[in-house]
């Protein structure tokens, strides 16, 4: 039997498979590095103001205004870089719903350099006082849809489970008993729970100093009957679900005293929060979630009331210091 002769190993080939083993870690690294759900990319080191829409007519306002735009996709969602009033921004479309705003919301903070957050577009307007057009610029946002569904005890009787009790502070509507979410942040790392998420009170002292945005008040042929008017404090309230039922609209402006609501900013004012990332949203009403008169008016408005939420969106852009 033949033995083969083992011959002892050069130092250029010890540099040489060294070297190649160097080479595969590199490689490694750098695929984890650039593989989905690993370490985030930065694309932008410039201070910038994220502008945030739900939806495709709200931002077409926006967009043609972005001087030097410049693109970037990340997850598909499309992020246009440049200035807006002299300001620079990251202007994209968040999706519809909670969770594309909180997900799409931490995207811009991982892989921009953003300083404030905006979110502009168009929401149900729950305070009877006020109307179709008019833009909000609510205090605070809270999560009105967070509930605990409580046991029917008896027809139209429901208990909530003991232990829960204490933060069942709020009116319930039916079963439906609204609740804080758990929270944590840089700041307090700490699980906590809230309901209310303020926005940025130099961002609103702003929003307060705004005259004469000259709202619009006409789409084509249709007029509204009152001029819009901009109205900064109050609430606003939050959930998944698109709302066009007077009762539960009555019940939102009684148990939070909301101006509006809508399917996205308390998320964003959520993660903006446990970031420490200032913010403030511009809401303009194109229906009364429910509390008008025959079918929702948010088909014949919607594009009037995106327009003034971007008005004053650029208004405050060209006040901000």
């Amino acid at each position: 039997m033949h033995t083969p002769r083992t011959t002892k190993p050069t130092l250029t080939t010890r540099c040489t498979r060294l070297l190649g083993a160097l080479a595969l870690a590199a490689v490694v690294a750098g695929c984890a590095a650039t593989s989905p759900g690993k370490t985030a990319v930065r694309l932008d080191d410039t201070p910038r103001i994220a502008v945030i829409s739900a939806f495709a007519p709200e931002l077409t306002v926006l967009l043609p205004k972005v001087q030097q735009p410049a693109k970037h996709s990340v997850n598909g969602v499309e992020f246009t870089t440049g200035t807006l009033e002299g300001k620079p921004v990251v202007v994209f479309l968040s999706g519809i719903s909670m969770t594309n705003a909180a997900m799409n919301t931490q995207l811009v903070l991982d892989r921009f350099h953003v300083s404030h957050i905006v979110f502009s577009g168009i929401a149900g307007g729950v305070n009877p006082s006020l109307h179709i057009g008019d833009v909000t610029v609510p205090a605070q946002w809270g999560q009105y849809m967070e509930w605990l569904m409580a046991r029917e005890d008896k027809p139209g009787q429901y208990s909530a489970p003991a232990w829960m009790k204490s933060e069942l502070t709020m009116p319930a509507f039916g079963m439906m008993h609204p609740r804080p979410v758990e929270v944590r942040s840089a700041a307090k790392p700490g699980i906590t729970k809230q309901f209310w998420f303020e926005a940025d009170p130099k961002m609103l002292a702003t929003a307060r100093s705004l005259q004469n945005v000259g709202l619009e008040h006409c789409l084509a042929s249709t007029c509204l009957k009152q001029r819009p008017q901009l109205v900064v404090g109050g609430s606003g309230v939050s959930g998944q679900a698109f709302v066009d039922n007077k009762a539960f609209r009555e019940y939102a402006f009684k148990t939070f005293e909301a101006n509006v609501l809508d399917m996205e900013t308390a998320a964003t004012a959520m993660v903006a929060h446990s970031n420490g990332v200032p913010y403030i949203a511009f809401r303009s009403l194109s229906d009364l979630a429910g509390g008008g008169d025959g079918e929702n008016e948010m088909g014949t408005f919607m594009g009037l009331a995106a327009a003034n939420s971007a008005k004053v969106l650029q208004a405050f852009l060209a006040a901000w210091k």
